[in-house]
């Protein structure tokens, strides 16, 4: 029976809740991209990084027993695939659009062949930090459990957006996204910068997928990520290429994704499965807005694919 002790106040804690859990995927992999996009190159694979970062943090959690290694591990693995993109983006005539949905289907496909064996077994969790240690109300103190990996991600969105701003790093990375001829006169190689680029994208996303094996919900199976991959590249346009934009467009996601289960905590049961479905529709209402003629391109790389 639904705990309705707090009445309808428990959606909006609810809802925060899932906006810190929920989005935390969705806020490094969209960093992630955000990189590799100011420097030119568009990765429509990350939903198979994604997936591949969770089921190596997993193992890697299980056969060592530290989740932190996992994280690590998730991370190498999303740069791994994030370079295999980059070095055959840079031979001639290779699509990136094109190779982005190839690298999706062979990094699921290889992460659900490797990852068979650990779908029963048990990995140590990431631990969370108990923010809500002030309150008695057992749904608040649930509500602010919070992981590390999230407040990493708080602090990497501003110091995104002033390194990209305010350095060196990033004047050579966007002038990379901007003009690739400016970039080879001043000394640079493109495909090195977007290498490092890309793989850097793919670390991000791939510590974004330790986050859903080792936290929340804090399993392997193959229906874990249910497209989050796809959702954060969407969310990097919808933001504008802006990493603090991309941080509150995460949290809108998490908000929106949690919006079933709070409902249904409060006895709320009459279309759960439409409300569950909030996120997909939300992502397909930000397409068709930034697919409008005077707003899609405002702020894009000129060196992506979508803008050429």
């Amino acid at each position: 029976m639904a705990d309705t002790s707090l009445g309808y106040w428990l959606v909006p804690i609810a809802m925060l809740g899932g906006a810190v859990r929920v989005s935390t995927p969705f806020l490094f992999v969209s960093l992630g991209e955000c990189i590799t996009e100011r420097s030119g190159r568009i990765n429509l694979g990350l939903e198979g990084t994604l997936v591949m970062g969770a089921m190596s943090g997993y193992a890697t959690s299980y056969l060592t027993g530290s989740p932190f290694l996992g994280v690590l591990a998730a991370g190498i693995a999303g740069a791994l695939l994030g370079g295999l993109h980059a070095a055959i983006c840079s031979l001639p005539k290779v699509n990136d659009i094109a190779l982005g949905i190839a690298l999706m289907l062979f990094g699921t496909g290889l992460a659900f062949y490797l990852g068979k064996p650990l779908i029963e077994p048990t990995a140590p969790r990431l631990p969370a930090i108990d923010f809500g240690w002030w309150s008695d109300i057992p749904q608040v103190k649930a509500a602010l459990q919070i992981n590390v990996l999230f407040l990493i991600g708080v602090a990497l969105a501003p110091l995104l957006l002033w390194a990209f701003r305010s350095t060196r790093w990033g004047l050579v990375l966007r002038t990379a996204g901007e003009s690739a001829d400016a970039a080879l006169a001043m000394g640079y190689s493109v495909n090195w910068i977007r290498l490092r680029a890309t793989m850097t994208g793919g670390f991000l996303a791939g510590v974004g997928g330790s986050f859903l094996s080792l936290f929340y919900p804090g399993s392997w199976n193959e229906g874990l990520s249910s497209g989050q991959g796809f959702t954060a590249v969407a969310l990097v346009i919808f933001a504008r290429w802006n990493p603090m934009a991309c941080f509150g467009a995460s949290l809108l996601f998490g908000a929106a994704a949690a919006l079933g289960p709070a409902l249904q905590s409060v006895g709320i049961t009459q279309g759960y499965y439409l409300f569950n479905a909030t996120p997909y529709a939300l992502t397909l209402v930000i397409m068709i807005i930034t697919c409008s003629p005077k707003r899609r391109l405002i702020g894009a790389p000129a060196e992506l694919s979508i803008t050429k």
